[in-house]
């Protein structure tokens, strides 16, 4: 370890907790609202770049590069769904769903929302919703802490078990502190590290290929390494990992947290541009690296390698310590959106019957946090938990499958039905687990499946359903006139 890199991590670290404690000091007054969603007071450029840095953890350092490096150019598939789902998610889905959150009774968490846009007393759904909550948000968390723990043992030659620890320690302190607004700003400075460091390192890696340093060559990747069209099941797959981002609870928030119209749409801009960047040199970044660096042992570290290969220990300190910029970005949001869904949805209407007041709230979400940051760290650490890839493909999957069809239609078809979006998320959430542990071997990534039967789960059970109160059908109505 040299000590320069140490010194940037150290920090990095730092400065991550002092915006926790901040924004901790600031809003002491405030609520649930303050602290889940930033009172609805986030501007363009830290909701867009929040929202990307939540939805880009460590696996578009770590494991995207590595899928890349391993397999070759047909992996880039995944970045080109990414691109395409997160644009139409800006543009089409998140500018409806903002007013729409605020119609219905100015709901504050995805499940809140499903339940007030039915206008219904019942707490299925808000039940069925923090289930799949705490479930995901666990193992996507896990991934997170993963990442960090291979990043200090292969940079630090720390214990990895002991640096996921201190990872989640981190993690826990500035989301605990902090909540909504500490994890937002944070992810705003993580996004522009994740950019920056993606942007150089593969530019200055390959202008050390064309001086003829590179350990590897064109003629030793194996056969079919740049076609892009090679196996069907990886255009199929990864175009599939697009539909995500319509059943992303810790990314949709961003959309619903954003102060006007105006700034949504100057977000989206920013947001989709930032997002083509990263997957775009992300992919390049598991290319060039292969030929940089030859073969190497583990896949997952051949940003890290890269990196540390090209640039002197100041630099590379800077540039590694956007993978815990990564993964702490996306773990944060993840604990905030199952605190919340928890807190909100569960403590509240049905544990403390509606009478838990704020500052009772804000214990009970930090409580939460706590317990699945520890959860996590311990998946994370188990040998047998599976890859940073992995791990987030499969929350990924259950996430887009369970939630994605039920808020597509629940913004777009007036004759949908509370039934339909009970029948539609457990649905594809049971669809996307079974296809998972029995039908992997086809090749197919689960969330299609997935997110096919619980599209037509939710449109039957609302087609043989009574139709929608005129009060819900109003509702529905009148989202257009909401500034």
């Amino acid at each position: 370890m040299r000590t320069a890199e140490m010194v940037v991590f150290i920090a990095y670290f730092v400065f991550m907790v002092g915006i926790g404690l901040y924004f901790f000091l600031r809003n002491r007054g405030g609520g649930e609202k303050d602290y889940f969603l930033g009172g609805r007071n986030m501007g363009p450029w830290v909701s867009a770049l929040s929202a990307g840095a939540s939805d880009m953890s460590a696996w578009v350092l770590m494991g995207l590069p590595a899928s890349i490096y391993a397999a070759g150019i047909g992996q880039a598939w995944i970045a080109i769904g990414l691109a395409i789902g997160y644009a139409i998610s800006w543009l089409a889905f998140a500018p409806r769903l903002r007013k729409y959150s605020i119609a219905a009774k100015d709901s504050i968490t995805i499940p809140q929302f499903l339940t007030n846009r039915f206008l219904s007393k019942s707490k299925a759904l808000q039940l069925i919703c923090a289930a799949i909550f705490l479930v995901a948000y666990t193992v996507y968390a896990a991934s997170s802490i993963k990442a960090c723990g291979t990043l200090f043992n292969t940079v630090m030659g720390m214990d990895p078990t002991i640096a996921m620890y201190l990872a989640a320690a981190i993690i826990i302190a500035y989301t605990f502190m902090g909540g909504f607004s500490a994890v937002c700003w944070t992810d705003f400075f993580q996004g522009l590290l994740m950019l920056a460091a993606l942007l150089v390192a593969p530019i200055f890696a390959l202008f050390l290929i064309q001086g003829g340093q590179a350990a590897g060559s064109v003629s030793q990747l194996p056969d079919n390494y740049w076609n892009l069209f090679a196996n069907w099941k990886d255009v199929v797959s990864g175009l599939g990992w697009g539909l995500g981002y319509f059943g992303m609870p810790h990314i949709i928030v961003r959309f619903m947290s954003v102060k006007t119209d105006k700034d949504l749409r100057k977000g989206a801009k920013i947001g989709i541009a930032w997002n083509v960047l990263i997957v775009l040199f992300s992919v390049a970044a598991g290319c060039i690296g292969h030929l940089l660096l030859g073969e190497i042992s583990d896949s997952s570290t051949v940003f890290i390698q890269m990196v540390r290969k090209i640039f002197p220990a100041v630099i590379s300190g800077l540039l590694l310590v956007s993978i815990l910029a990564a993964a702490m970005s996306t773990a944060d949001s993840q604990l905030l959106a199952s605190a919340s869904a928890f807190a909100s949805d569960v403590y509240k209407p049905v544990v403390r019957k509606g009478k838990a007041g704020d500052k009772e709230m804000l214990w009970a979400s930090r409580v939460v946090v706590l317990i699945i940051a520890l959860v996590a760290v311990l998946i994370a650490s188990n040998p047998g938990s599976g890859t940073i890839m992995g791990l987030v493909e499969n929350a990924w999957g259950v996430f887009g499958a369970a939630f994605g069809p039920v808020l597509i239609l629940s913004l777009f078809w007036r004759r949908f039905t509370f039934q339909g979006a009970v029948a539609g998320i457990i649905t594809g959430a049971l669809a996307d687990i079974l296809w998972l542990v029995f039908l992997k071997s086809t090749g197919i990534y689960e969330i299609i499946p997935g997110f096919l039967l619980g599209l037509i789960a939710a449109v039957v059970a609302s087609l043989l359903s009574p139709k929608p109160d005129e009060e819900v059908t109003a509702l529905f109505d009148s989202v257009d006139q909401v500034q």
